[in-house]
C-alpha cells in the first residue's frame, strides 16, 4: 500500500471508492526504560526538546502505522482513509498508541 493511499481526509482527490471494507487498526504498547528515564530526567533539566522521548513515541506511531497497513493488507484495502492516531496511559510509564482508519478499494478516476 502506498502512503499516498493512506490519508486523514475522507477522500482522495483523482481516486474514487469503489468499496468500503471497515476500521482498521494498529496498537501498541510502549514502556520507558529505566535507562530512559534516567536520560529523559537529566534532559529535562536543560530544557528543550527531550529526544529520548521523542524517539520512543515516534518509533511507537510507527509500530502501530505498520500494523494499521498490515491489518489493512489482511482485509483487501489498497487504501485508508479518515486516519487518526489516539494515545491513553494505561499505568504510570506505559502507553497504549492506537493508529485507525477506514480501508476501502480505490481505482483512478477516468
Amino acid at each position: 500500500m502506498q502512503d499516498a493511499l493512506i490519508t486523514t481526509a475522507f477522500t482522495l482527490p483523482g481516486q474514487r471508492i469503489v468499496s468500503n471494507l471497515g476500521v482498521v487498526r494498529g496498537i501498541t504498547v510502549r514502556s520507558r526504560s529505566i535507562v530512559g528515564n534516567f536520560f529523559g530526567g537529566i534532559q529535562s533539566l536543560f530544557g528543550g526538546n527531550i529526544t529520548i522521548y521523542t524517539s520512543l513515541c515516534e518509533r511507537a506511531r510507527a509500530d502501530a502505522y505498520q500494523l494499521m497497513c498490515d491489518h489493512a493488507r489482511a482485509m483487501g484495502a489498497n487504501a485508508i482513509i479518515g486516519m487518526r492516531y489516539d494515545a491513553t496511559d494505561v499505568m504510570a510509564g506505559i502507553t497504549e498508541v492506537l493508529c485507525y482508519g477506514t480501508a476501502v478499494i480505490v481505482e483512478a478516476e477516468a
